[in-house]
């Protein structure tokens, strides 16, 4: 079978077949539906393809990923394959067409074998707002696996599949690498193409890769990346060789005070982070302590911009041209009101009166304008931090993964975000590293943040520190 790309070119290597491979994941995944990580497995499809590629493999020209299976969160289209957002409002709806990034994978023989829970239109910090029910984490099922991706982390980590697609706008992906694990890499804003990705928040949304591995996450991103017709915010920069990466000597690391001395954060993170300090130091490496004084505007900036463009994208789930219509409603108006009252949940209901309330008249200014500057300050800061720095070290999350159904209040919940929302509001490329272990047993992350568009030197530093550590 395989959880890494290498295991599964062993695999292939000592005779076994690439429906071989596919059959194994869909024997592990039947054995694990209480974990809930799949919304749909497309068994059928996963074994044609194979047989397909099985074929290619014997004339010699299949792609570079002939035999890796991955998995899709429930929000990225597939052609001619349903997707809903893991929301009841989608309910039924099928895509004419696949993304750019799940079409580039398929392209190098990448078989998807299903699409993945989620978070309702990625909405969540813990897996537990999805239409079918929340994922549990398969390290320890009475927690929660992180969010919003938490279906993809959890099929990764559990050998589900070799490697997964998320979403992330505010952490999406890093978070729950963080809880279960694995390696979850968030792309600079517009490296990725979104033609495809059912949008929450457009000027933060970036597709990103779930790996066991480094190397793994590196060439989807090689793959993945680059220029698309399809999306004019996608950068024309050239796309390195991200899957070479290699140790870098006299790294510069500058690591954020206010982070690593916040409310709240486990003292075993904070331990995990000077003990990371020591040995890099150690091997010749700089750390430089420095300040960010704006951590208590992350999340306020944050959910105001979101859920303002969360707002209007999601105006076009109406009731009328796809997805769930209500059978009560009568007339046009009413059809409006109770398809998107019975359609949305709670906290996408919640987030779209929140971002309608900072776009209307009068509030606008004091809220949305105002974020945007704070965006801005924000940037600017963290882009000064990195021109004397090769990246940024901090944590991923303040705590390891929480108990199913422990955090009820809303903003509480929103703070589970607090050190991953940075890089979405700049921009800057970050990776979740599984480099932590909590006396409880679970696994925490720490985060590397790069320069923007710079994700070969922060492949070469996750690199160069996770040779100090291994």
């Amino acid at each position: 079978m395989g959880y890494t790309f290498a295991e599964v070119r062993k695999s292939l290597d000592s005779g076994n077949t690439v429906l071989d491979i596919v059959e194994n994941y869909l024997v592990e995944i039947r054995s694990n539906m209480h974990l809930n990580a799949f919304v749909e497995v497309f068994e059928n499809d996963a074994r044609n393809q194979a047989q397909l590629i099985d074929q290619k493999r014997k004339e010699g020209n299949a792609g570079k990923l002939a035999g890796v299976v991955i998995g899709i969160k429930d929000n990225l289209c597939y052609k001619d394959h349903e997707v809903s957002a893991a929301s009841k409002i989608l309910s039924g709806f099928k895509s004419q067409f696949s993304g750019t990034a799940v079409q580039r994978l398929i392209d190098e023989d990448a078989i998807i074998i299903g699409r993945l829970n989620c978070d309702e239109f990625a909405m969540g910090s813990s897996n537990e707002t999805s239409f079918y029910g929340p994922v549990k984490n398969n390290l320890d099922t009475t927690k929660v696996p992180g969010g919003s991706s938490g279906g993809s982390a959890v099929a990764v980590s559990a050998g589900l599949c070799t490697a997964a697609l998320g979403s992330d706008t505010g952490g999406s992906i890093r978070q729950p690498a963080s809880f279960t694990g694995t390696f979850g890499f968030k792309p600079s804003y517009g490296r990725i193409s979104r033609h495809g990705l059912i949008a929450y928040a457009s000027s933060f949304d970036q597709i990103g890769p779930f790996t066991n591995c480094l190397e793994d996450a590196a060439l989807l991103m090689e793959i993945m990346a680059g220029t698309d017709d399809y999306d004019a915010t996608v950068s024309s920069k050239a796309v390195e060789q991200y899957h070479s990466a290699e140790g870098k000597n006299g790294l510069k690391v500058a690591v954020i005070k206010d982070y690593v001395d916040a409310d709240g954060i486990d003292p075993e993170i904070v331990q995990r982070i000077k003990e990371i300090e020591t040995s890099l130091i150690a091997a010749g490496h700089s750390i430089e302590y420095v300040s960010f004084p704006y951590l208590d505007y992350l999340i306020p900036s944050y959910y105001v911009l979101s859920t303002a463009e969360a707002s209007s994208n999601l105006s076009r789930f109406d009731g009328v041209h796809y997805g769930y219509r209500s059978t009560d409603a009568k007339g046009v108006e009413e059809t409006y009101k109770k398809s998107r009252s019975e359609g949305f949940g709670t906290e996408v209901k919640r987030r779209i009166m929140a971002g309608t309330f900072v776009l209307s008249q009068g509030y606008y200014d004091a809220y949305y304008t105002k974020a945007q500057k704070v965006r801005r300050l924000l940037k600017n800061a963290t882009d000064a931090i990195l021109r004397d720095a090769d990246v940024i070290l901090i944590p991923t999350t303040p705590v390891t993964a929480f108990p199913l159904d422990a955090v009820k209040d809303p903003v509480s919940m929103y703070l589970q975000d607090i050190f991953t929302v940075h890089a979405n509001l700049t921009g800057h490329p970050a990776m979740s590293l599984p480099i932590g272990t909590h006396s409880n047993g679970l696994p925490f992350g720490i985060q590397l943040m790069g320069k923007t568009f710079a994700e070969k030197d922060l492949f070469d530093a996750c690199h160069t520190l996770l040779q100090l550590i291994d």
